[in-house]
């Protein structure tokens, strides 16, 4: 149960850094007079990989629990490890479409 709570918690994580990146950057984009939706899908697509270090608690503590699981054996430690990184990788893309579906939306309103 703690695990698929955790799986919950870096997947939540990760979407909040990127919906919350882009929603602040789109109030900086507004104060300075560019285009709020464009600098939120930049914003979002070069923040991913920041949303997935954030939400896996730094990078280099998610490494040594693989490194550490491949040489001692433990495979159960790698199963779970890459399960985080999936978790985390879901949830920044996830976050990047919510706003790409602002993108499309805002084509749609136009017309």
């Amino acid at each position: 149960m703690f695990f698929i709570n955790n799986l919950i918690y870096t997947f939540l994580i990760a979407l909040g850094v990127i919906i919350g990146a882009g929603f602040f950057s789109a109030i900086g984009a507004l104060i300075n007079n560019h285009p709020p939706l464009k600098t939120m899908i930049d914003i979002c697509s070069s923040i991913k990989i920041w949303a997935v270090a954030v939400s896996l608690g730094g990078t280099f503590s998610s490494f040594e629990i693989i490194e550490q699981g491949i040489l001692k054996g433990e495979i159960k430690s790698v199963i779970k490890q890459v399960a985080y990184i999936i978790s985390a990788l879901t949830g920044a893309n996830l976050g990047y479409l919510m706003i790409k579906l602002l993108w499309k939306s805002k084509i749609i309103w136009d017309k």
